[in-house]
């Protein structure tokens, strides 16, 4: 079978197999933007299976999906749909992207917290009473959706209007997609809950299929694509990002993400990453084997051919 590599990101490569398309998760792992040149094994494995995992979810709840199928270890096969960009799209248009990303929070977080500190955003925009004061880390009161440009360069947050305007969607639609989204989220966070995690955010793609009918897309719900917190460490007063914060911490330690920081404020070229000791290596391993339980429910080891893994 023909293969052609159409998208090869930091954790994960896209190849067209002519009606389909092929997810190859790698073990690849990048903070700060940053790709390490270590890898961590079974990562993408473990990402491959938690995307897996949300898809079947999904099309048990009833909600169509692309996914076509997974390929142990780290594979899976998805449906084939066009990117199309605005312009060209048409009220007829069928088994198309949505250019549209659609960012779901419950807490407060990430860059959310930065507009609120900035001014850009208040208390009453995301439902608290005129007047709170947000701070970080608390429940909102009710989830925060917003939707974000797709196809462009940079990232942009639209409003509802311009959101219809470039994704081709009706209002009907687009309301039918939000409540997708919310009925997704909450089945991501009532589980992971009950396994010790909080599901503080994250990211969903929609396309539309040969029908027109809306179907979720790309991967969601895994340790790199939402944020998940402890919910121990979070009922502590801590708010842990379990799955990528422990090498972070490494390259904070040691003094990289610093000089990083320094070299972009300054416009310096900046100092290429070094590679992570084998003992962060293996132990990172380990976050991510430990991190796919709890959001899955499911023993990774048991998962294994003769239910061996390489010891790490």
């Amino acid at each position: 079978m023909d293969r052609k590599l159409l998208m090869k990101g930091k954790v994960k490569e896209a190849y067209d197999l002519g009606d389909k398309l092929e997810f190859m998760f790698s073990d690849n792992i990048s903070v700060f933007d940053e790709v390490i040149p270590s890898l961590i094994p079974y990562k993408g494995e473990t990402l491959c299976r938690e995307g897996a995992y949300w898809f079947e979810r999904a099309e048990k709840m009833g909600i169509k999906t692309h996914f076509l199928g997974y390929i142990p270890p780290n594979t899976m096969l998805v449906k084939k749909v066009d990117i199309i960009q605005p312009q060209y799209l048409k009220p007829q248009s069928k088994r198309y992207l949505i250019p549209l990303e659609f960012i779901c929070r419950w807490f407060v977080a990430g860059s959310l917290f930065d507009r609120i500190k900035e001014g850009k955003l208040n208390a009453s925009a995301l439902g608290f009473p005129a007047g709170h004061k947000v701070v970080y880390g608390e429940s909102l009161l009710e989830p925060f959706l917003e939707v974000s440009t797709k196809l462009e360069k940079t990232d942009r947050l639209l409003d509802e209007k311009s959101a219809l305007q470039i994704s081709g969607l009706t209002s009907k639609e687009f309301e039918e997609a939000k409540e997708l989204i919310l009925k997704i989220d909450e089945d991501i966070g009532q589980n992971v809950n009950n396994r010790g995690l909080i599901h503080v955010d994250g990211k969903k793609e929609l396309a539309f299929n040969e029908n027109r009918e809306i179907m979720i897309v790309d991967v969601y719900g895994t340790a790199d694509e939402d944020r998940f917190w402890d919910k121990k460490k979070y009922e502590e007063g801590e708010f842990v990002d379990l799955s990528k914060e422990y090498v972070r911490q490494y390259y904070s330690s040691m003094g990289y993400k610093d000089l990083l920081y320094k070299a972009r404020a300054s416009r310096e070229t900046e100092p290429k990453i070094p590679p992570l000791p084998q003992d962060i290596i293996d132990r990172t391993s380990r976050i991510y084997i430990k991190l796919f339980e709890m959001i899955t429910g499911q023993n990774f080891r048991q998962l294994q051919p003769n239910h061996h893994t390489k010891k790490i």
